[in-house]
């Protein structure tokens, strides 16, 4: 801060000037000094009310570029030196001046051509995080040769995050200019506004991206909702129920009903004719989010691709695997499928697994569960895996439970997994106790988030199948079973 000088007439002389009617007025020290005082009064205040309009540009800005303007420009003003210098180094290591500022009347030119020159030669490729290769030292003492010893110049660093982005310069050519520990304070103060600006624009672009991203996200979501079945088909002598509940946005998880007559698609078919053959398919891609999203996407097209050839269960997966094998194997994931063709005429399912969770069957007449297994690797992990396939007769009653490995590797709060153990035990007491699939499948979700509790979310996809015998003729009501019969529930066991 400028000092003000005391009047240079001795004490108890007389100054005429200070009178308008011309006679004469003593300056006594005690006037001095209060000259004095009104004069540091008034250059304080000048200092606090350019440092609050820098604070308010600072909080309403929109345009960077336009605040970066001001910064020399209150810097120079703020420490009554003639003129101040904005260098920003870029992501890409060149330092570039932003923005020049010189009092008025004032010639820069020399300044200029001074800081353009040393900008250049510290403007060398190579340089990380928008610091340049040489030290920011370097190129305070070359400006500092350049503008030589007439001027007197500071600089201070520009602070990001630790990391430095760029220098704010003030100079004066004023003899008697000093750097006087406030005026240094006063620079640094607006280089701190300058990094805070700094980043919060480059917060706002990080924003933006992010509302794009989640956008996208959403719309991602939204697609792979609609390629998942919207209903369950209706199918002779059987009823379905299913449920996808991703764990984020965008899951791994797949299941889907194919009907073996295309050629009948449509609201009179439903999608395919209900005495004829279905597929039902489910899988999970190992790993979540969008990479695990799209390669789901594409399982589901090529399965479907495949299933129009009419082969067998065991022959589709292989066909499958060798079409995806290249795919996967440069993606370094891998998908497990458990696919299975159901005729409605015979009540077999025919079926191939390729390392799925096997699938659960209910039999009604015995109350015994087994479970539905063949031999068969990974869906791209070896192109030359060959798959086995069996079937299985149905009849009324069985229930059948398709599954991911979300539910049975659900963590509670202690770090217990839900286990296929609690899952068998759930699903056998549904199956004897629960009215229809829908029941069921409502009842084995109410099981797992009990398990997992209702602070907690699960980390990987879940996805349910439930799938049940009927007689074509029967409905729910017939068959005298009691939606509301309370037995004792199993309880989870825990590790």
């Amino acid at each position: 801060m400028t000092a003000v000088p005391f009047p240079r007439q001795p004490f108890g002389s007389t100054d005429s000037s200070a009178n308008p009617n011309g006679s004469p007025t003593e300056v006594t020290p005690v006037l001095a000094l209060k000259e004095l005082v009104a004069s540091l009064h008034r250059e304080q205040n000048k200092v606090q009310d350019l440092l609050s309009s820098l604070g308010f540009a600072l909080r309403s800005f929109n345009n960077l570029n336009q605040f970066l303007e001001l910064i020399p420009l209150v810097a120079s003003r703020v420490t009554d030196a003639d003129g101040g210098a904005l260098v920003l180094f870029k992501p890409n290591g060149q330092l570039r001046l932003q923005r020049l500022h010189c009092q008025e009347g004032q010639e820069c030119q020399d300044i200029r051509q001074a800081i353009e020159t040393a900008t250049r030669q510290m403007s060398t490729p190579g340089g990380q995080n928008g610091s340049p290769t040489l030290p920011t030292a370097t190129l305070d003492y070359q400006l500092s040769n350049y503008l030589g010893s007439d001027v007197h110049l500071f600089g201070t660093a520009i602070l990001v995050k630790n990391s430095e982005r760029g220098r704010l310069y003030v100079f004066s050519r004023d003899p008697d200019y000093t750097w006087t520990t406030t005026r240094q304070k006063l620079v640094r103060l607006v280089a701190d506004q300058t990094a805070v600006a700094i980043e919060n624009d480059e917060l706002s672009v990080e924003l933006r991206k992010k509302e794009r991203l989640d956008r996208e996200l959403e719309i991602g979501a939204e697609i792979q909702l609609r390629l998942l079945p919207r209903q369950c088909p209706h199918i002779e002598g059987i009823e379905l129920a299913a449920t996808c509940k991703t764990a984020n946005r965008v899951g791994g998880d797949y299941y889907d009903f194919i009907p073996a007559s295309h050629d009948l698609v449509g609201p009179k078919h439903n999608g395919g004719n209900p005495a004829e053959r279905w597929s039902i398919a489910i899988g999970d891609v190992m790993g979540k989010g969008v990479p695990a999203g799209l390669i789901m996407t594409m399982t589901r097209g090529m399965l479907r691709a495949e299933v129009l050839n009419g082969h067998s269960p065991g022959r589709i997966l292989q066909h499958l695997n060798r079409v995806m094998y290249n795919d996967l194997e440069n993606s370094n994931r891998f998908v497990t499928l458990f696919y299975s063709e159901y005729d409605p005429k015979t009540r077999t399912l025919a079926y191939s697994n390729a390392a799925h969770n096997p699938p659960l069957l209910w039999r009604a007449s015995t109350g015994q569960i087994d479970r539905l297994d063949t031999l068969g690797m990974l869906i791209g992990l070896d192109a030359d895996t060959q798959y086995q396939e069996a079937q299985v007769q149905l009849n009324l009653g069985d229930t059948i439970m398709y599954y991911t490995d979300g539910f049975t590797d659900a963590v509670n709060q202690h770090g217990h997994r839900f286990d296929e153990e609690n899952l068998v035990a759930a699903f056998e007491w549904a199956c004897k106790h629960c009215h229809g699939p829908q029941a069921i499948l409502d009842y084995l979700f109410d099981r797992v988030g009990e398990f997992i509790g209702p602070h907690n979310s699960n980390t990987d996809d879940m996805t349910l199948i439930v799938m049940q015998v009927r007689s074509p003729s029967e409905t729910p009501e017939e068959e005298g079973v009691n939606p509301q019969t309370v037995d004792a529930e199993p309880s989870s066991t825990e590790e």
